[in-house]
């Protein structure tokens, strides 16, 4: 996501708008069409970690971009576009592997889309509860996924306001 966001206007706002939606329905596809025949096991629970040591560094590297770009709310929406859905179907790819490895770990069998519907009701925090965890692990997953989206949502919209708010000010004349 370079910034080339030159210009103002409509134009630089539908642009962001579809390269948001863009970004978002790569990462949906991309979950459909990737390979998940790993067994759920030290080496799985190892790309969940380094999975969300990525997603920390690629919204800390957006905060950057943020700060720095001449449209600072444009770029806080890109930015929340890739890395939200990213969070959540780095979850749903852990459901999804975990109740493969170990049916039963849900009150129902999860397919892909079960697994990406049950990340994003426990992201939404609505928990409708026809899907619950039912293991330990998959407990204990479900729970990790909860406080990282407390403080994806509490955390990080504070960190990029304060992103925008930065930029705002350093591209104000007043302030120079």
């Amino acid at each position: 996501m370079g910034d080339d966001l030159a210009g103002t206007g409509p134009r630089v706002t539908l642009r962001t708008v579809a390269r948001s939606l863009g970004v978002s329905a790569a990462l949906v596809v991309a979950y459909y069409l990737l390979p998940m025949d790993e067994r759920f096991d030290g080496g799985t629970v190892t790309a969940l970690v380094l999975g969300l040591i990525a997603v920390t560094a690629l919204f800390l590297w957006q905060v950057r971009a943020i700060v720095r770009s001449p449209h600072p709310e444009l770029r806080a929406v890109e930015s929340l576009a890739a890395v939200v859905p990213l969070f959540v179907l780095l979850f749903a790819t852990s459901y999804f592997l975990v109740e493969r490895a170990s049916p039963g770990s849900f009150t129902e069998p999860l397919t892909r889309t079960d697994a990406l519907y049950f990340a994003l009701t426990v992201f939404s925090t609505v928990g409708f509860g026809d899907i619950t965890a039912h293991t330990g692990t998959a407990r204990v997953m479900t729970m990790i996924q909860m406080v990282g989206g407390i403080l994806l949502v509490g955390v990080a919209a504070r960190v990029v306001v304060k992103a925008v708010d930065t930029a705002r000010r350093r591209q104000d004349p007043k302030n120079r």
